[in-house]
């Protein structure tokens, strides 16, 4: 019953959810001003693009958004992948959220993520920065698709095609001030295939401790979820949620 839910709900449900925004989106694309997503919150339109589509008429389903919006505790979330910050516009909509830290690396698509912030009036608790975390620090050319920002990536994918983008990259010692602070956080990683890369160099920081949950993205063709786990598991963290099927799918990491 398990399997044939999942089909349901990330198969046919999430495919549906893709045709209405291919078929809605020409229809809408011609109007001003920002536009409601289906999460609730405003966005600066992008109708060119494939991510901000999705955003706009719920196709990421409600798995992150609802556990996000369900925090009953005072916590910060981490958005690192932020792109045009779809969730760290839902996680701002849950008062106990006291702090949003957004790391987006791309220049445009980081200008998309501050409009979009400020629209929805999150600027007083949302601290973005036009970074990427790695293993090293300095500049490097990130892939980014055309019409598709949300598939943009530093990991050298076989097929990957794409204008290159120089972006700045910082690790560990570099990340560890950004995430001063008190309140236990919320973590989510989307960062097309470096998800283990990211993991690393924040369980090399003080502020991993306050890590209480990590939101990551699997891609089981350029990325080992047992790895990433096994290294999640030496840091303390004892649940693991997944969320989708196939190949790509989601998955929550707890700490008991």
């Amino acid at each position: 019953m398990a399997s044939l839910a999942a089909f349901w709900r990330y198969g046919v449900v999430k495919t549906l959810r893709k045709w209405k925004a291919a078929a809605l989106s020409p229809l809408m694309a011609g109007r001003e001003g920002p536009v409601r997503s289906s999460y609730g919150v405003l966005m600066v339109p992008n109708w060119q693009d494939t991510t901000f589509r999705y955003c706009i008429f719920g196709t990421y389903g409600r798995d992150l958004a609802d556990l996000l919006l369900e925090q009953r505790e005072a916590f910060v979330f981490v958005d690192i992948g932020a792109n045009q910050g779809l969730y760290s516009l839902i996680a701002a909509q849950n008062p106990n959220c006291r702090q949003i830290i957004a790391f987006e690396p791309v220049p445009a698509t980081h200008d998309r993520l501050a409009a979009n912030v400020a629209l929805n009036g999150g600027a007083g608790r949302t601290v973005l920065h036009r970074l990427a975390i790695s293993d090293s620090v300095g500049q490097v050319e990130i892939s980014v698709a055309e019409g598709h920002t949300g598939t943009a990536t530093l990991a050298g994918r076989a097929g990957q095609s794409g204008g290159g983008v120089v972006i700045e990259t910082i690790d560990a010692p570099l990340v560890e001030p950004l995430l001063a602070g008190e309140h236990p956080m919320f973590v989510k990683i989307d960062v097309e295939g470096l998800e283990a890369v990211v993991i690393a160099e924040l369980a090399k920081t003080a502020s991993f401790a306050r890590v209480q949950a990590i939101f990551y993205e699997v891609d089981d063709r350029w990325a080992s979820a047992r790895d990433i786990e096994a290294r999640l598991r030496a840091a303390g963290f004892t649940r693991f949620a997944k969320y989708g099927r196939g190949h790509h799918y989601d998955v929550l990491a707890t700490r008991s």
